[in-house]
C-alpha cells in the first residue's frame, strides 16, 4: 500500500529534473521503514531522486534512508528543522547523525525554518545562527534555505474578499543572502508552496461535498501571496468562483495565460460563461492552479536571479 501511494505522488522518473531532487517521508510510520526504501528503490535508481532524513527522524528511519544513499550513490538529504530559535544542541544532533552516514554518501543541506511569518521577524537571523553552525560539519554537495510564508488561511482573513500576505520566506532568503557569508551565494532556495507549513501534517482536502462553504485562489507576486475567496457550494458559486478569477486576471502583475498551467486555468475560469459551473473548480483545482502558477513563477524568479 505504501509504495502504491508513493508512486501515485512521485510519477515517473521521467519527469524529474536532470539537477535531481529529494523525496521526503517525514509521517512515515517505524515499521514502514524497510518498506519505504524499497518502494522508493526503483525511483532512486533510474532518477535523479535522493531520500531524506533529519536528527529527529526515528532511528528505523535513518538507517532506511542511509542505506538507500548507499545502494544508490545518489546522496542524502538531511533536513534540519528550526521551528523557532536554533539550538545548539541540534548540532550536535546533526553532528551524530553524520558520523553514521560514512565518507562515501554525498550529503545534502536542507534547513527548514518551517512557517515564516510576519509575526516572526529574526527568522533571517536564526536561519544564519543555524548555517553558521551547520554548514561547518561536514562538505555539503549543496544547502538549500526552506520556509513557508502563508498562513492557515482563516474565515476572518476573507471578509472583504480578498487579503494580501507579505512572501516573508522569500525576504528571509535575501536577507540571508545579502549578508556576503561565503556560502551565501550558493544558498538554494526552497518553500511549501501555496500551502502554509502545517498542511503537510494534515490529510488531503476534502472534495466539493465537504469542508467549509468557501474556499480560495492563490497568487503569487514580487513580494505578496494575494488571496482571493471562493466558494463551494450555493447559488452564487459560479458567479463568485469566476469574479474572483477575475480578480486576479485583471490585476497588474497577472502574468498573462501563457505563463503557466496555473494562469492558464485562472483565464478560463474567468472567461467561462455563467450559465455553468463548469470550470470554476473545488478546493483541489485551486490548490493545482495556485501551486503551478507559484512554483513556475518562483522557479523564473530564481532563474533571472
Amino acid at each position: 500500500m505504501l509504495a502504491a501511494e508513493v508512486g501515485k505522488y512521485v510519477g515517473p522518473v521521467s519527469a524529474v529534473s536532470r539537477r535531481g531532487g529529494w523525496v521526503d517521508a517525514p509521517f512515515g510510520e517505524d515499521a514502514q521503514a524497510a518498506a519505504l526504501t524499497e518502494a522508493f528503490l526503483s525511483y532512486y535508481e533510474f532518477g535523479q531522486l535522493r531520500p531524506v532524513t533529519g536528527p529527529e527522524r526515528a532511528e528505523a528511519q535513518q538507517r532506511a534512508a542511509v542505506e538507500t544513499a548507499r545502494r544508490c550513490l545518489r546522496g542524502l538529504g538531511v533536513r534540519v528543522q528550526v521551528a523557532g530559535e536554533w539550538d545548539g544542541r541540534l548540532g550536535e544532533d546533526v553532528r551524530g547523525l553524520l558520523a553514521r552516514t560514512g565518507p562515501e554518501v554525498s550529503l545534502d543541506l536542507l534547513l527548514d525554518m518551517g512557517a515564516v511569518l510576519d509575526e516572526r521577524p529574526d527568522a533571517g537571523k536564526e536561519a544564519l545562527r543555524a548555517l553558521d553552525a551547520l554548514m561547518p560539519l561536514a562538505v555539503w554537495r549543496s544547502a538549500a534555505l526552506l520556509g513557508g510564508g502563508l498562513p492557515r488561511v482563516t474565515g476572518d482573513m476573507l471578509v472583504d474578499g480578498s487579503c494580501e500576505v507579505p512572501r516573508a520566506e522569500w525576504r528571509m532568503w535575501h536577507e540571508v543572502r545579502a549578508t556576503g557569508r561565503a556560502y551565501a551565494a550558493f544558498l538554494g532556495y526552497g518553500d511549501y508552496g501555496v500551502q502554509p507549513p502545517s498542511a503537510l501534517a494534515q490529510p488531503p482536502a476534502p472534495g466539493r461535498k465537504g469542508g467549509p462553504p468557501w474556499g480560495v485562489l492563490r497568487y503569487t507576486t514580487e513580494s505578496s501571496y494575494l488571496l482571493f475567496k471562493t466558494l463551494t457550494r450555493g447559488p452564487d458559486r459560479t458567479a463568485v468562483n469566476r469574479n474572483a478569477a477575475r480578480r486576479i486576471t485583471e490585476l497588474p502583475e497577472f502574468r498573462g495565460a501563457g505563463a503557466s498551467q496555473g494562469e492558464q486555468w485562472l483565464s478560463a475560469c474567468a472567461n467561462g460563461p455563467l450559465s455553468t459551473s463548469e470550470g470554476v473548480g473545488g478546493p483541489t483545482e485551486w490548490l493545482r492552479a495556485g501551486n503551478l502558477q507559484h512554483m513556475t513563477y518562483v522557479v523564473r524568479s530564481l532563474a533571472d536571479g
